[in-house]
């Protein structure tokens, strides 16, 4: 709000050079406890050609990017900084209060094709740069919300690198990074399917808890269970379009060596659905979107009637708040040993390679408006949870009659749901259970 007030008051001219010799931003904005907010509101840039531009914050270089202002322009307020082939956006100032999590909002230029970029963070006042999480694809033109966690201490500076090299345009926006230990923990990645958390902070490092960081969802996948532990995603009107079901159905060749790559026949002659976690009808705006659902490691041994009837259901039911303008954030998966199928019941298939779960879950976070992510949820925000029995007889139940509170699904999984949401919050949509 302040960086706000004084870039309004810089841009008319009636603070002309006082502010910066008297408070220089970069100074303002290290205070404890302060968050540096970049808008790109202030400032002007009209070329491509590499130059430093004095922003509300301090002074940034952009190398391929300029100020953008058109039609065309993602943004959130009259400006954004577009970015085009491999260029950067870069801090030329340290924050000495570090990094604690950082936001940022991104979209696509107009018609341009989807496109790539990564965050990278210097803590030597820009000698060197270590990359911050997993690379994001920027893939609607309305701003969708990249989330951060760095965690770092001291002296950090960063920069927005633009990865594909191609000339489709990225934009990037509103810039939030907190100072070192506000974060809200548990996200690690820039994946907008993780922006309310990971929920058993998944990483590459487990085998058992190992984070697949897709640009469709993200999963933590068990390689002992054969089967992810969960599967997160968002869900707005830019993820959908006419692009049909593609029925592709394949393993993961992304998993790492000695993880056992499930594959599209081992669910044959079982009992059980391959059933998806993200559904495909989640993403048809394009076919690269719908074939990545098909991916084994967004699947799980389902129960037909389960999968086919009240599970199918409540993704329909979700699918049109989607239509009415709302923006949800899913997360699910199974949990247990042992289900019902078609077939009778069973812990295991394909040889012992995949375990059958117990019970099926999941929780969707309603929210109001697109793009607003953590910070539109509040403590009167709907948060649907259920836990369905992974077995026959459930074709014609109402999901209704299945929902729990996200508390109950914690203590029964062990994992933490809507980290990066406030732990004030949390208590409160944690503990109800969904009524409408």
């Amino acid at each position: 709000m302040l960086a706000n007030f004084l870039s309004k008051f810089y841009r008319n001219g009636w603070l002309t050079g006082v502010v910066i010799v008297l408070i220089p931003f970069n100074t303002l904005f290290s205070a404890k406890g302060a968050t540096t907010v970049e808008g790109f509101e202030s400032g002007s840039k009209g070329s491509y050609a590499a130059a430093d531009v004095t922003l509300g914050t301090g002074v940034w270089n952009l190398n391929d990017a300029l100020i953008g202002n058109l039609a065309g322009d993602a943004k959130s307020g009259t400006q954004s900084t577009r970015i085009r082939n491999s260029g950067k956006a870069t801090m030329k100032f340290d924050r000495t209060t570090g990094a604690g999590t950082i936001t940022i909002k991104h979209g696509k230029y107009g018609s341009d094709a989807s496109t790539t970029w990564q965050l990278w963070c210097s803590t030597n006042s820009g000698s060197s740069y270590t990359q911050i999480g997993s690379t994001v694809t920027t893939s609607s033109t309305t701003l969708q919300t990249a989330i951060f966690t760095p965690n770092i201490s001291g002296t950090v500076r960063c920069e927005v690198r633009k990865t594909d090299g191609t000339t489709n345009r990225t934009n990037i926006d509103d810039i939030n990074i907190t100072d070192s230990g506000t974060s809200g923990g548990g996200g690690g990645s820039g994946s907008v399917h993780l922006t309310m958390g990971n929920p058993s902070a998944a990483a590459t490092s487990n085998l058992n808890n190992y984070l697949l960081d897709k640009a469709q969802y993200a999963v933590g996948y068990n390689c002992a269970l054969g089967r992810p532990n969960w599967v997160s995603w968002q869900l707005n009107s830019s993820w959908l379009g006419s692009t049909p079901r593609q029925d592709d159905f394949r393993a993961d060749t992304t998993l790492p060596t000695g993880c056992y790559q499930v594959q599209s026949t081992d669910f044959s002659g079982s009992g059980f659905d391959r059933g998806h976690m993200t559904p495909s009808a989640d993403r048809t705006k394009t076919v690269t979107d719908n074939s990545a659902t098909f991916l084994m490691t967004n699947m799980i041994p389902q129960a037909p009637d389960n999968n086919q009837g009240i599970w199918a259901n409540l993704e329909n039911y979700a699918r049109t708040l989607v239509s009415q303008g709302k923006e949800l954030y899913i997360i699910s998966g199974g949990y247990g040993i042992g289900g019902t199928g078609s077939n009778g019941t069973f812990n295991t298939i394909a040889g012992g390679k995949v375990t059958v779960p117990d019970r099926t879950w999941k929780i969707i976070v309603v929210l109001d408006t697109s793009g607003s992510g953590v910070s539109g949820v509040t403590t009167s925000t709907r948060v649907i949870a259920v836990n369905i029995p992974n077995d026959q007889g459930v074709r014609t139940a109402d999901w209704r009659n299945y929902r729990v509170s996200v508390d109950s699904i914690e203590s029964l999984t062990g994992y933490d749901f809507l980290s990066q949401v406030s732990t004030s919050t949390q208590s409160v949509v944690e503990a109800q259970v969904d009524n409408l």
